[in-house]
């Protein structure tokens, strides 16, 4: 019987024992957090496809909001995060480049609104809940306010992250009139119809992608070392395909999900192989960049413009 995958990898690890003992394997660290786009670099961690790649990897999980710090103290050396956030970082001096592209969002982000509420032009003057500026729930909330001729002062703003934003709609919180929030959080509330509605995804607002990045430091240092982190993404890709059933297991149990209902979740995205990635960066990451930081700019997320040319370094994912 042919084995699986999963314990080829294993097996791998075992037989390649005696070499890495003469070759060290380059350490690094992943700032994250539980959002299911980023559940393949856990997957790539936990089957050895770091290890096969030559890397010692740690993964820790820091709020969007916070990830920056993480990468400016040098607790991290690389992070994932949505595209226009490298826009916030690098425009603030945390100095990061994108080299691949995790997913897009197809309907994993969203805008969740109380019962009654039929349209975003309706929240003018009300209080909506939403992650801290430089985030992905606050900037899908200006963008999606700026596409209804609206801007964030048109709304009451509070920051909670996107699980509390979710349970206080589900709780049927009485100060609260809509929340931004994303997968697998969405979902709950999905299946609690009666303390809200899902009025907008990105499939009405296509602006949720995400990608991973490291500092141009690390980069320079270990070009290896940021090839065998993309191979390693795409290699997690492939094993999913050739094995979802153990796959969703793993990732699922890193958010708390049965592999059932993280195979549910990850239906609203798409994680984004090697040649989508190079389709990626050949022009819309550039275009997207550029308009998301006009957006930034207006919204006064940002003072001014980092140097957009050095937001991306695609060479890796040749």
């Amino acid at each position: 019987m042919q084995k699986s995958l999963l314990a080829l990898a294993a097996a791998t690890l075992v037989l390649a024992a005696p070499l890495a003992a003469h070759a060290q394997a380059t350490p690094v660290a992943i700032g994250i957090s539980g959002w299911t786009g980023f559940a393949p670099l856990t997957l790539a961690k936990e089957a050895g496809l770091f290890k096969k790649h030559g890397l010692e990897v740690s993964i820790k999980k820091i709020p969007q909001k916070d990830r920056h710090l993480a990468i400016a103290s040098g607790d991290i050396q690389c992070a994932a995060t949505t595209v226009e956030t490298w826009v916030v970082w690098n425009a603030n001096g945390v100095a990061t480049t994108q080299i691949f592209q995790l997913d897009k969002s197809f309907g994993a982000d969203g805008m969740v609104v109380k019962p009654g509420i039929t349209s975003i032009k309706e929240l003018k003057g009300k209080t909506v809940a939403a992650s801290a500026p430089g985030t992905a729930p606050y900037f899908g909330l200006a963008w999606m306010l700026a596409k209804n001729g609206m801007t964030l002062k048109d709304v009451n703003i509070v920051n909670l992250e996107p699980q509390a934003a979710a349970n206080a709609m589900i709780a049927g919180a009485a100060n609260l009139d809509a929340a931004m929030t994303y997968e697998p959080f969405l979902s709950a509330v999905r299946a609690k119809p009666e303390a809200g509605k899902i009025i907008a995804t990105t499939l009405d607002y296509p602006m949720v992608m995400d990608t991973f990045g490291c500092t141009p430091k690390f980069l320079a240092d270990n070009p290896k070392a940021a090839k065998g982190l993309a191979d390693a993404y795409f290699d997690a890709l492939e094993l999913i395909k050739s094995e979802p059933k153990k796959s969703f297991e793993i990732m699922g149990a890193d958010v708390k999900q049965t592999a059932e209902a993280f195979e549910a979740s990850q239906k609203f995205l798409r994680w984004q192989d090697r040649a989508a990635n190079q389709k990626f960066f050949a022009g819309e990451h550039a275009a997207f960049s550029k308009e998301a930081a006009d957006l930034l700019l207006a919204a006064g997320i940002i003072k001014s413009l980092p140097d957009m040319t050095r937001l991306a370094d695609p060479r890796f994912i040749k």
